[in-house]
């Protein structure tokens, strides 16, 4: 049996993984400044991480959700401490486009309406709903076209609201930094002005916080850069540091109903011990204040190469923008530094996605590859 050939593959095999690097079976290490689509948010094989998940498939590694299982509710717990947000409700999934799924959803079943005002540039998933409110119409099926959404430019407040005061708008989803678009930060007094313009025009809003949460912008969640207050919240990626776990948390205004929402596999056993680890972990060592610490020295050196019309981000979230597309850079990078780098839709930006715990000497080897290259910071540029 072939698999089916839909990815663009390095050929390179990692067989290991320790801390903010890779190796492969002859040993040799890369640097992984892009944390697999920023999952890796504790390091690969991180010790706590594994003796969690060890110890907890050794007793039980699944039960559907028709029984009790006090792991999510530990989980619950953690969280709504780490992230200020404890008076809120938690749905747990298994990734981040079945998170977006179930919040608007949510959005849906709360106002009757069925319109979404989106973003240019916004990626919320690749599954039916998700992906119909993501700008890009290269992935979407006829089918997935199954619903009105209206793409509009992030920090227009005003294209925001004569959408809105059409008044069949389901919900606004928004990234609390966008991810795959390129590391865009919405404005904060913009965010801050969504939710009494939605709620005046029977709208919820949605901060999609699938990268951009869990520390990585040096706040548990980016919007928390501002003063806003989403109606519902998804998360994904670096919850379960590469267990796949997804969740939505829901403001406590939305009742639930039985039966309203559902998953097999959301909120697993195995999936709590993973993302309760990951909780331990960001709080015991400090990882958001790391976050900042570490991301605002990256920023500033690469700044400081020249080389970037613009540097971007917050924490360890940080696109890097070059006049020419990146791709022979990005190359360059793996194959002659052994340093990962990630993508984006705008094909001059880089981003840099490194675990939460990346150290200062890690931040140096990065700055250290980039101006290596020749047609950056060498003597041939």
């Amino acid at each position: 049996m072939q698999l089916f050939d839909v990815y663009s593959l390095y050929p390179i095999e990692p067989v290991r993984g320790e801390g903010a690097y890779v190796f492969t079976e002859d040993g040799t290490r890369y640097l992984d400044c892009y944390g697999g689509h920023a999952v890796i948010s504790i390091g690969h094989a991180h010790p706590h991480y594994v003796k969690m998940i060890s110890e907890q498939v050794a007793k039980l590694g699944f039960y559907s959700n028709s029984v009790e299982n006090p792991l999510q509710q530990e989980l619950a717990d953690k969280l709504g401490k780490l992230s200020g947000l404890d008076d809120y409700q938690l749905f747990l999934v298994s990734s981040g486009a079945e998170a977006n799924e179930n919040a608007l959803k949510l959005a849906s079943f709360r106002t009757g309406r069925n319109r979404v005002i989106a973003f240019k540039g916004g990626f919320h998933g690749r599954t039916s709903a998700a992906v119909n409110a993501t700008d890009n119409e290269a992935i979407k099926a006829p089918i997935n076209r199954n619903y009105p959404v209206t793409f509009l430019e992030i920090n227009d407040l005003g294209a925001v609201a004569q959408e809105l005061e059409k008044g069949d708008v389901a919900a606004v989803i928004i990234e609390g930094i966008q991810g795959i678009g390129g590391i865009h930060v919405p404005d904060a007094d913009y965010l801050e002005a969504l939710p009494d313009l939605c709620h005046d025009n029977g709208a919820l809003l949605i901060l999609d916080e699938v990268q951009s949460g869990y520390g990585r912008s040096g706040k548990f969640f980016a919007f928390q850069h501002s003063k806003v207050r989403p109606d519902i919240i998804s998360m994904a990626k670096g919850m379960g540091n590469g267990f796949p776990i997804g969740g939505v948390l829901i403001a406590p205004e939305i009742e639930a109903k039985s039966g309203m929402l559902g998953t097999t596999f959301g909120g697993s056993h195995l999936a709590c011990a993973a993302g309760i680890a990951v909780l331990d972990v960001i709080e015991e060592e400090g990882l958001l204040n790391n976050a900042v610490e570490q991301g605002n020295y990256l920023m500033q050196a690469m700044r400081e190469t020249g080389v970037f019309s613009e540097v971007r981000g917050h924490g360890l979230m940080i696109g890097l923008q070059l006049e020419e597309p990146i791709g022979p850079l990005r190359k360059k990078l793996l194959f002659e530094h052994r340093v990962f780098t990630g993508s984006a839709k705008d094909p001059n930006t880089i981003r840099l996605l490194p675990p939460l715990n990346f150290t200062r000497e890690q931040c140096d080897r990065v700055v250290e590859a980039f101006t290596a290259v020749p047609s950056l910071g060498g003597v041939e540029r």
